[in-house]
């Protein structure tokens, strides 16, 4: 059980067969949740230095706690132990070892002579990862069935996770409540029903969503469940002093608190704000009427007023300049009028050649003609392409300029007819379907439409 990932599978021997480290490789960090990275792995240890004997694992989700090896086992990032419990024996993975250990002791308060530091039992058997995987398979169904307990003695209570111990001999319930919950009841119900004894731990909701995890709506995983431990309380005046707006379905993280990321860059804001005067209440006095506040611009220094009688108009003042004018009217002085202090200018906008869209194939009126033409067609050539070269004659005579024009209506063959024809052979009629109208031909019913009517 080196980690879950696919690329880091635990070998026969208990230990990952991912790297040639066996799990202490500098890649790990997306294995295990709150990991840390060792930057005093390379570092040689003075003389006379005894090396620390005291290693940090990491239990189910975000639990870690610190076991002595006094046995001097050879111990790896990654490795599965056997560590001492209050009645038998719990399963583990090592995530972190070495000189890195003493200063997170000393983060969390913790004596490094002290005896009460549970040992490491040994590295896991093949015996001991098989029931430690048994015990992880019941956890989904026990917390579904104590819910349905809980729900039947009327408890107001919402279990959250359940955590076996590696032996199976002890089941750890973590919820969460509003107010006081007696579960001795409940203790009763779920140790007859499981067969194993059975601890209560209430968390709040940040350590629920620690232990359960899940995506922010940044798009990472939440910094509870990765990387923070500590969970420091967070106020709507860290938004006010960003300038966010009140909206809770924005503020509000997975626990249903204030997220977390807003103390990240409050101290930045904070320092900013020092050289800004405080407006609250107050105005700046001019002769062409009062101004007041209507936004400020923290990191460009900048503060917007407006004209009481002309409120649509804002007049940008950098912060010497405000304080200027606010000291005049302690004196009992004020200016004529608010002069801006920064100039601001009219960008002149380039517009980029758009690529996307090149031929109108996104148009829906890409196939409409402007111009008239014939039906159906989707394109029309130009009057160049569409009137063909005439073939000259070299035997023909040039036309006489006095000859006058032939009549629409008369055929080159009626000019010149060829020979006379048969006795038997009737006279060609004219062919005036090019030229003019036949007289002799009669005119074509008219279309009926519409079946229904009779024809005309």
């Amino acid at each position: 059980m080196g980690c879950s990932s696919g690329g880091c599978g635990t070998g026969t021997s208990g230990t990952p067969a991912g790297c040639n480290n066996n799990g202490s490789c500098g890649t790990s960090d997306g294995c295990n949740k709150l990991t840390v990275f060792d930057w005093l792995g390379n570092m040689n240890l003075p003389e006379g230095q005894k090396p620390c004997d005291v290693v940090e694992v990491r239990f189910k989700n975000s639990r870690k706690e610190f076991f002595r090896n006094t046995n001097n086992l050879s111990l790896n990032v990654g490795d599965s132990i056997a560590v001492e419990a209050t009645s038998g024996h719990d399963m583990g993975t090592v995530s972190l070892t070495g000189e890195l250990v003493r200063l997170q002791l000393k983060k969390r308060n913790i004596n490094f002579d002290n005896e009460e530091i549970k040992k490491v039992y040994r590295k896991a058997k093949t015996g001991d990862l098989d029931k430690w995987r048994e015990a992880q398979a019941l956890e989904i169904n026990t917390m579904y069935r104590a819910r349905t307990i809980a729900l039947k003695l009327g408890l107001e209570m919402k279990l959250s996770d359940v955590e076996f111990q590696g032996d199976k001999s002890k089941a750890v319930f973590y919820y969460t409540a509003d107010a006081r919950v007696d579960f001795r009841e409940l203790i009763k119900v779920l140790a007859d029903e499981f067969k194993v004894r059975i601890e209560m731990r209430q968390i709040g909701a940040r350590q629920e969503a620690s232990r359960l995890g899940g995506i922010g709506s940044c798009g990472r995983e939440l910094c509870c469940s990765t990387w923070l431990t500590d969970f420091r309380t967070v106020n709507t005046s860290a938004a006010r002093y960003q300038q966010l707006s009140l909206n809770p379905l924005k503020l509000a993280g997975q626990c249903g608190k204030l997220k977390c990321c807003l103390n990240y860059e409050l101290d930045s804001y904070l320092d900013a704000l020092k050289e800004f005067p405080d407006m609250d209440g107050k105005k700046l006095l001019t002769k062409k009427g009062d101004a007041f506040l209507q936004k400020t611009d923290i990191f460009n220094r900048t503060m917007w007023f407006s004209y009481r009688s002309d409120p649509g108009v804002f007049i940008p003042l950098n912060v010497k300049a405000v304080h200027e004018i606010l000291e005049a009217n302690k004196a009992g002085e004020s200016p004529d009028a608010l002069i801006p202090s920064i100039k601001i200018t009219e960008k002149i906008i380039v517009q980029e050649p758009n690529f996307e869209n090149v031929v109108g194939q996104d148009s829906l009126t890409r196939f409409d003609r402007k111009g008239g033409g014939g039906k159906g067609r989707i394109s029309q050539r130009p009057k160049q392409a569409q009137s063909r070269p005439k073939s000259v004659n070299p035997n023909q005579k040039p036309r006489d300029p006095n000859q006058k024009p032939k009549e629409p209506g008369q055929n080159k063959q009626q000019a010149k007819p060829q020979g006379k024809p048969a006795a038997n052979q009737k006279p060609k009629q004219p062919d005036n379907r090019s030229h003019g109208t036949n007289p002799n031909r009669k005119p074509n019913p008219p279309k009926n439409d519409n079946p229904g009517l009779p024809k005309v």
